[in-house]
């Protein structure tokens, strides 16, 4: 099945023109690689976050969110997650992305420019129409929650 493209127009800041333009790794890769804009290595130890430049500006579609997610193998080879995954870049925010990675590993982590720190994907997101009522439509489940199936 073939997968619908949607443009999506970036801008690499002057100071980041170096590094490698985000892109999917594989043909089936749903997120692209995006890398670290530092100007020298930043280390983030154990338990502790740091936000990273990426130099990367993107004009979202209207109607589209940007999510920043972690690299799979940063989390399992080094314990490195993103504290407000999946970070959320909105159709009209047009400001640097940054990423707020986090260790929780146990020990230091090095960003060094070009590494590549996160993922972005593209998701369709429509909005809510907020309808109050006196009484909600009833499942099966209801209110159970946290663990209530077993």
């Amino acid at each position: 099945m073939l997968r619908k493209k949607v443009k999506l127009p970036y801008k690499m800041e002057a100071y980041a023109s170096d590094l490698p333009r985000p892109c999917y790794m594989t043909e089936g890769s749903s997120g692209m690689d995006i890398h670290a804009a530092v100007d020298e290595k930043e280390t983030i130890l154990p338990g502790k976050s740091a936000l990273i430049a990426t130099g990367l500006k993107v004009a979202v579609p209207e109607g589209y969110e940007l999510q920043i997610r972690p690299r799979s193998g940063l989390a399992a080879k080094q314990g490195i997650g993103i504290v407000n995954s999946p970070g959320t870049i909105d159709s009209d925010y047009r400001g640097e992305i940054k990423v707020i990675l986090i260790n929780f590993g146990n020990d230091p982590f090095e960003v060094q420019r070009g590494d590549r720190i996160a993922q972005m994907v593209l998701c369709p997101v429509p909005q809510a129409v907020l309808e109050e009522m006196d009484e909600l439509p009833p499942t099966e489940r209801n209110s159970g929650g946290f663990g209530h199936t077993g």
